[in-house]
């Protein structure tokens, strides 16, 4: 078996048939590169149907030795997984090898969360005297306030802003598409950064529709947020790590916090499964606590 043409086909795979973002895939087929390294120090990286459960397991002892911590062997299983379920699919195997393959252990790891105090000392950071200024405000409040993932601020259009309806259409993961509420103080704050810098510039035309953009005119990249996060961060003086994500884990956090439905928080985020949303209840153990102690017959 070909290793470069058994990826190429697994990573058309991904895109077509499962519908994967371009960053899903590109870890899934780094991880089976890795793999098709250590069988390739075995001498069997084109003997495939020679790999079992056995080699598998001493792929994941190699792993280990190498410092790879439990997540990503975890994230690793899962490529494996996947690969050779699509290996058996295409008829290039006959016997899943990695079907009895476990996954280590994982603790659950709560993210780190921001306070409303916090976001507002990284909004009052801003400098507004700075032509792009409104933009990085309006990108904070859309972040926030929607609990959007990175991914999807950076594509979001000008045409998926329903204003009257209060609502903003979100491609999220899979291309999957969802309504999202949108607060007015969201919505003043695209307003201003409309007004006084998108409408000054001159935009590449295959960036018309594209809402956040750079003094190019073209579209920011995930890179050029993680940028303007981490220098706002450090003016506040917050000591935390701080990624675009944090604001959306904040998000989540705050609307448990504030008594929301989880179902509700669920669809926001867009979470397939309500178990991906439950992390943010353990994150509010005080307000649980509150709620039994106030209505529970017992308390």
């Amino acid at each position: 078996m070909d290793a470069m043409n058994d990826i190429k086909k697994f990573r058309d795979y991904l895109l077509l048939e499962k519908n994967l973002s371009q960053n899903s895939v590109e870890a899934y087929v780094s991880d089976i590169k890795h793999l098709y390294e250590y069988l390739a120090t075995k001498n069997t990286e084109n003997r495939l149907t020679e790999v079992n459960l056995d080699t598998l397991e001493q792929y994941l002892v190699w792993l280990n030795e190498y410092g790879i911590t439990a997540r990503s062997q975890a994230r690793n299983i899962s490529s494996i997984k996947s690969f050779f379920r699509f290996l058996v699919y295409t008829g290039a195997l006959e016997k899943d090898p990695s079907l009895l393959l476990e996954s280590p252990k994982l603790g659950r790891k709560l993210p780190v969360i921001l306070s409303v105090e916090e976001i507002d000392s990284i909004v009052a950071a801003i400098d507004l005297s700075k032509s792009e200024g409104h933009r990085n405000k309006a990108i904070i409040e859309t972040l926030y306030g929607c609990g959007l993932r990175v991914s999807e601020l950076v594509t979001l259009k000008l045409s998926d802003i329903f204003v009257s309806e209060g609502f903003i259409k979100v491609k999220g993961k899979g291309s999957k598409e969802r309504l999202v509420p949108i607060g007015r103080v969201a919505l003043h704050e695209i307003d201003n950064y409309i007004e006084k810098f998108r409408k000054h510039l001159q935009i590449d035309k295959g960036a018309v529709d594209i809402l956040f953009l750079n003094r190019r005119g073209k579209g920011l990249t995930r890179v050029m947020i993680f940028t303007i996060i981490r220098e706002l961060t450090r003016k506040a003086g917050i000591h935390k790590t701080i990624s675009p994500h944090t604001f959306r884990h904040s998000f989540a956090t705050h609307l448990i916090e504030g008594g929301a439905d989880l179902r509700a928080v669920q669809e926001m985020l867009g979470h397939e499964s309500i178990l991906t949303t439950e992390i943010y209840t353990h994150l509010d153990r005080e307000y649980l606590r509150q709620s039994i102690m106030e209505h529970h017959p017992r308390r």
